[in-house]
């Protein structure tokens, strides 16, 4: 309980986050985004437990780049990619049906995204060749009977649901109160709340001080943020691609991004050494699926801030 009241998390959500870490309602994905300049370990700058994007891109589409660079020798016939993000992605889902007993996913997002819903109609494809039946719903047109599982626009159950709709928004909204919360079961599940949560920065650097994937990381109340000398990101426990993060070089902000996550609880994390290319700042979006790291993507912006607009660069292994 200390811990989730420092991840600013909702005591209303205490219960279902934690019934659904000990019933082992299991994860499909993530990206931790690193830092990696050639020199040394990678650096972890966030792990997007909930929620993250850039899968498409990764899984797909680069890999189409590939292939097709290739065919038209502008890379060797031996050159490969680090990415098996998709038959890691459908070989998860099928063990997911298979282990829930589930045949049936819904999937849902907010349908006027249209990186969304092609997120979402990718997921469903692979979800299809994984043995699943599947269905795509706005997460608008979701009710609940009052008891059982939430359903759809028809009255029948959802038994197991994919949401492209963070757990600190639904943690918000009356979904958290529903009888029906505790009947369908969620991918991602609830218990990776706090892994999305970037409080989650100073927890790890507190549990391994000094590892070296790690930044030094602080909540922003607690005095030893000090040892930062004045060097931070300064990031909201809230926040997706970007928003709200300032970077600090004593009393110079070095950069920063808006966003609507202003009003939050912060966490300071010591700068990391990041690489520059004709004035490009990539960072390594390492996918995990099914608890296993399968593949990368790169994104690259002129701002040491990635953020959604940031651009998605295939990348090639030649040796």
């Amino acid at each position: 309980e200390r811990i989730l009241q420092r991840l600013a998390i909702p005591p209303v959500a205490w219960d279902i986050i934690a019934e659904s870490w000990q019933r082992h309602d299991p994860s499909l994905y993530g990206r931790i985004d690193l830092a990696y300049d050639g020199q040394g370990p990678a650096k972890l700058l966030e792990y997007n437990a909930d929620t993250p994007t850039a899968l498409f891109e990764a899984a797909y589409f680069q890999w189409g780049w590939l292939e097709d660079a290739i065919a038209q020798h502008a890379l060797p016939d031996t050159a490969d990619q680090f990415n098996s993000i998709q038959e890691a992605l459908v070989a998860t889902l099928s063990k997911i049906s298979a282990e829930s007993g589930c045949k049936s996913l819904y999937l849902t997002c907010l349908p006027e995204s249209v990186e969304d819903s092609g997120l979402i109609a990718y997921l469903a494809d692979c979800a299809v060749q994984a043995g699943f039946a599947t269905t795509n719903i706005a997460i608008g047109d979701i009710g609940s009977s009052g008891a059982g599982p939430f359903v759809d626009m028809s009255g029948a159950p959802i038994a197991m649901l994919f949401k492209l709709y963070p757990w600190e928004w639904m943690i918000t909204d009356d979904f958290i109160r529903s009888p029906s919360m505790r009947h369908t079961r969620f991918v991602e599940p609830a218990w990776k709340a706090i892994l999305s949560n970037k409080g989650i920065l100073p927890l790890l650097w507190a549990l391994a001080p000094g590892h070296p994937n790690l930044l030094p990381s602080y909540f922003e109340d607690d005095p030893a943020r000090t040892a930062l000398a004045g060097r931070y990101a300064r990031k909201p426990l809230y926040s997706r691609e970007g928003s709200n993060i300032t970077l600090h070089d004593g009393d110079r902000v070095l950069d920063e991004a808006g966003g609507p996550y202003a009003v939050n609880d912060y966490v300071w994390q010591a700068l990391a050494s990041m690489p520059s290319y004709a004035g490009n700042t990539p960072v390594i979006g390492s996918w995990i699926v099914g608890g296993i790291p399968c593949g990368i993507g790169i994104r690259e912006d002129t701002s040491p801030i990635t953020k959604n607009t940031s651009r998605f660069i295939p990348h090639a292994i030649i040796g």
